[in-house]
């Protein structure tokens, strides 16, 4: 089980990313606040905790790989770079500017991105070749990749997801951010992925299904990713889109719209009141 310092110490650095989240895509007037508040639990846990990483030297050939595929929630990722020391704090500020190192969808010469993501349902197949190379190159270290269920449409997911499990890749975890809601409407709606369990299950792959706002669950999930061996992982990371900020919850109108500033300082205050012992 978790321990329940590390439990208190995650959901901390969430709620402050959180705000982090807020004050970049407020700051831009663009961006997308849904899909960065939901992943955020699962990037603290990553980033704080699991990930064997090193950002004064981004490009350590042993560090653990984490690939963004909904590379539009770039914010969230942006937040824990810079809170880790792979670039300035000050770059928040110049997020989707020309000439930024922060675009809107992460960029290879930005510190600490493993892949320039974009185009839905690339991302895990750039994963399945990293992965193959470290199996090739005998590393110890792991590759991990965020998914959303939006993306999940895409039928190269489905194509990635048979190879890794003909191929065994026990180090592959992959995290479908299940926050129910993508550009246009709820998913279940625009177009029903389950039962996904079931479905890369039957691919070979070690499938967990969780919380995705239980610190909990998400530190346990990795512990038990850790121990499946010839098989890769897929943890179903049950969120809430906009998670954290009550207006942006199960919105689709904050897939990608900034707040105005009636909308930030409310969304700044409700972070700023979540009781981190509760919130899951």
């Amino acid at each position: 089980m978790a321990d329940k310092n590390l439990v208190l110490k995650l959901k901390q650095k969430a709620k402050e990313l959180r705000k982090e989240i807020i004050e970049i895509i407020y700051n831009a007037q663009s961006g997308h606040p849904g899909g960065s508040l939901s992943e955020i639990d699962f990037l603290a846990a990553l980033y704080y905790h699991k990930m064997k990483i090193n950002p004064k030297k981004p490009d350590w050939s042993e560090r653990d790989k984490f690939v963004l595929s909904k590379g539009h929630a770039s914010p969230g990722l942006y937040a824990v770079l810079a809170d880790k020391g792979y670039f300035p704090k000050s770059e928040l500020k110049n997020f989707r500017k020309i000439g930024s190192m922060l675009q809107g969808h992460p960029e290879l010469n930005t510190p600490g991105i493993e892949f320039a993501g974009g185009s839905l349902g690339q991302g895990i197949s750039f994963s399945i070749g990293l992965a193959l190379a470290g199996k090739i190159d005998r590393k110890s270290s792991k590759v991990y990749v965020m998914i959303g269920d939006g993306e999940t449409q895409e039928g190269v997911v489905w194509e990635a997801s048979m190879a890794a499990g003909f191929y065994k890749l026990d180090n592959l975890v992959a995290i479908l951010d299940k926050n129910q809601v993508q550009e246009t409407g709820m998913t279940k709606d625009v177009m029903d992925i389950d039962p996904v369990a079931d479905k890369w299950k039957a691919f070979n792959w070690h499938v967990i299904d969780i919380n995705g706002h239980d610190m909990e669950q998400i530190l346990n999930a990795l512990d038990e990713a850790d121990k499946i061996k010839g098989k890769p992982v897929m943890i179903i990371s049950r969120t809430i889109k906009g998670k954290g900020v009550s207006f942006m919850e199960l919105n689709h109108k904050f897939h990608g719209k900034a707040p105005n500033e009636e909308e930030y300082r409310k969304a700044i205050g409700e972070i700023e009141n979540i009781d981190i012992i509760k919130f899951k």
